[in-house]
């Protein structure tokens, strides 16, 4: 057992876990001493390569499927996080599902693209913070995105929107559970160098994000996952209902 792992004998799951971010922060989470439920959907080989990594750190690790997009996947995965005692979650899940502009938004892929990114979420959250209430103790944080702040780029509407709501929503989360000890925050991602953007961005437009950035690059999974430990761990004890902004200067408050 390491002595330095502040995390020891707590349990954390992460959505949206298979790949990028949420691998990235399974790992983080890991090595910090937490034991990891890790949650994907349809990527299980890619899931099972996250596990080991996980594994590899010394702590237990397990994986749970559900599709998030659908209201039964939302309801599985909250049922599976009721029952267990989690101290750490990390709603990570999202997608654009399909880069849409607005006069070709149906009823049906609206409601896919906020079930995935915001309701979901709060369900899960709801699921968790059960037991967290129970307890006095424990962390969530939302992943929301710069596109939260400007509206998105073209046919990103409903995401950026269902985004802006998980913003709001981790404020009013923040208040009502400030006073049980429950730390609920976020953290809002610039352009990411994942396979995310890599799907629904052109070669063309990472570059003028690149070019539009003080920085000059996109940024990485594991320096979102260092503010997500950053925000669960004992040095952001009076940080409640933020969303931290990570985005390498691309937008400034």
């Amino acid at each position: 057992m390491k002595n330095d792992q502040p995390f020891r004998n707590l349990k954390a799951l992460v959505t949206g876990a298979s790949s990028g971010i949420g691998e990235a922060t399974s790992v983080a989470l890991a090595r910090q001493g937490a034991d990891v439920l890790i949650h994907y959907n349809s990527k299980q080989a890619e899931a099972d390569a996250v596990l080991q990594k996980v594994l590899a750190e010394g702590v237990t690790a397990e994986l749970v499927q559900a599709d998030l997009a659908k209201a039964e996947g939302t309801s599985k995965l909250a049922r599976f996080a009721e029952s267990r005692p989690i101290d750490i979650l990390v709603n990570n899940a999202g997608s654009l599902i399909a880069r849409t502009r607005v006069l070709d938004f149906t009823p049906e892929l609206w409601e896919r693209v906020m079930m995935l990114n915001l309701t979901s979420a709060f369900f899960v959250s709801q699921a968790v913070l059960k037991g967290m209430a129970a307890r006095k103790r424990g962390y969530i944080v939302n992943v929301s995105s710069v596109a939260a702040r400007f509206g998105g780029g073209l046919g990103a509407l409903a995401y950026s929107t269902a985004k802006g709501a998980v913003s709001t929503m981790t404020k009013g989360l923040a208040r009502e559970f400030a006073p049980l000890n429950i730390r609920v925050n976020a953290v809002s991602p610039g352009t990411v160098d994942t396979n995310y953007h890599r799907s629904f961005s052109t070669p063309e437009g990472l570059d003028g994000v690149r070019a539009a950035t003080p920085t000059g690059r996109l940024g990485t999974p594991e320096e979102i996952a260092d503010a997500i430990v950053f925000l669960c761990s004992n040095q952001a004890s009076f940080i409640h209902g933020q969303v931290i902004e990570i985005n390498g200067g691309f937008l400034m408050a």
